[in-house]
């Protein structure tokens, strides 16, 4: 069948794919990239990653978001935000290294682990970073040799159990312990700039994000109180996406946070860690059934993407993502399960899905699948990681990052 005149790619010297107004997620488009390019793929949409920025920036005004390169550590993903306006969180050496070689400005970056070694705190100092975080006092006697260069925000723990993922498990002080750490910095000669917290990954209401803001007032007061002028908050990410269940709009869960933050007292700067609510959205999955096998009533197909690879945000993140399959049929459905390439018995993917009948070559997608995917995929068995396309208005972008 001959292909679109849209959907053909133009002189190779334009580096387009298609046209400016195709959208790169819709049938056609995948089916061209497949062809052209093969599977296992990640297709990335650059033009969504900046309109899910543009969309949290308006849910949250006033509120610098660093985008979180943890999810999605795409140098492609990392300029476009660059050249949106946005800032960025930095947790590790190599994340350092990206945005230094993208020339991301330091000051536009804060580094938010809070447990570093000593290269690690090195390593972002001479990157130009002096914003850190800290959550215990032997994380803050770490800076002490660096007193007078850097600051510090004080990450404190707030425990939300309607988060998919519990981040103040692993990381923060309980509220209490933050006038101590206080005076243990004054005492150290390090400065203080402020308080930061994360309740969760995919939260699920954000009760919590208003509980900790009120929290975090209350010290602000009482840090000032003795004398101790705290000018920054960070409240983390957690900003929720729709996978298989629906969830809140964003624009309704960052109401009530907006408005807990709009009670501070004057003269606080707010700062944001948004990672999955900019990427999940901005990529699909792409992978090709490898064969097929009857078994006890049910089609198994077998993937060359899974659990190892793309799909590995099922283990780590407990993601459920939206799947489907590219075929015309508009026949009957059969129960099946979604196998990936491995030799794992593990490696299933799906175990309750209906399907069309399909055939070796025929395409499976997966969507909101840029956050937790391929940035944890392995390759084990040998079996490669998904070919990233990095897409602007039609341009594959890709090839362009160092």
């Amino acid at each position: 069948m001959a292909q679109p005149s849209h959907l053909r790619a133009p002189h190779a010297a334009t580096g387009a794919e298609f046209g400016a107004d195709v959208d790169p997620f819709a049938p056609a488009a995948i089916e061209h990239l497949a062809r052209r390019y093969g599977s296992p793929l990640l297709i990335l949409d650059l033009e969504r990653v900046r309109a899910q920025y543009r969309r949290l920036a308006a849910a949250l005004p006033g509120v610098k978001l660093h985008y979180a390169l943890k999810p999605l550590p795409h140098p492609a993903v990392v300029a476009a935000l660059r050249d949106a306006g946005a800032s960025f969180d930095l947790a590790t050496n190599g994340e350092v290294a990206l945005v230094r070689r993208l020339g991301v400005a330091p000051s536009r970056c804060i580094h938010t682990h809070p447990i570093k070694r000593e290269r690690d705190i090195r390593t972002a100092l001479d990157f130009g970073v002096t914003r850190f975080v800290v959550d215990n006092p032997d994380e803050l006697r770490k800076f002490a040799p660096y007193a007078g260069r850097v600051e510090v925000l004080v990450r404190v723990s707030f425990r939300s159990p309607q988060a998919v993922v519990d981040l103040s498990r692993k990381f923060g002080c309980a509220p209490d312990a933050v006038p101590a750490l206080l005076e243990l910095a004054a005492r150290l000669g390090v400065r203080v700039a402020g308080l930061s917290f994360h309740v969760g990954s995919q939260a699920g209401a954000p009760d919590k994000h208003v509980e900790a803001v009120e929290a975090c007032a209350a010290l602000f007061e009482a840090a000032a109180q003795h004398g101790q002028a705290l000018e920054i908050l960070d409240i983390g990410g957690g900003f929720p996406v729709e996978y298989r269940d629906t969830c809140t709009s964003i624009e309704a869960f960052c109401a009530p946070i907006a408005a807990a933050l709009a009670r501070l007292g004057p003269g606080i700067e707010v700062f944001a860690e948004p990672g999955r609510f900019i990427a999940a959205p901005s990529g699909v999955v792409v992978a090709a059934v490898m064969g097929r096998a009857r078994r006890d009533g049910r089609w198994w197909y077998y993937l060359d993407d899974g659990l190892y690879g793309s799909f590995s945000g099922q283990m780590f993140d407990h993601a459920r993502y939206p799947l489907d399959a590219l075929v015309s049929s508009s026949g009957p459905k059969y129960p099946s399960v979604l196998a990936g390439p491995t030799c794992d018995s593990i490696d299933v993917i799906d175990e309750d899905i209906d399907l069309p009948l399909l055939d070796v070559g025929d395409l499976i997608v997966g969507r909101q699948m840029g956050a937790y995917t391929w940035a944890s995929a392995s390759e084990f068995n040998f079996f490669p990681r998904a070919t990233v396309l990095a897409l602007d208005r039609g341009r594959l972008v890709e090839d362009e990052w160092p």
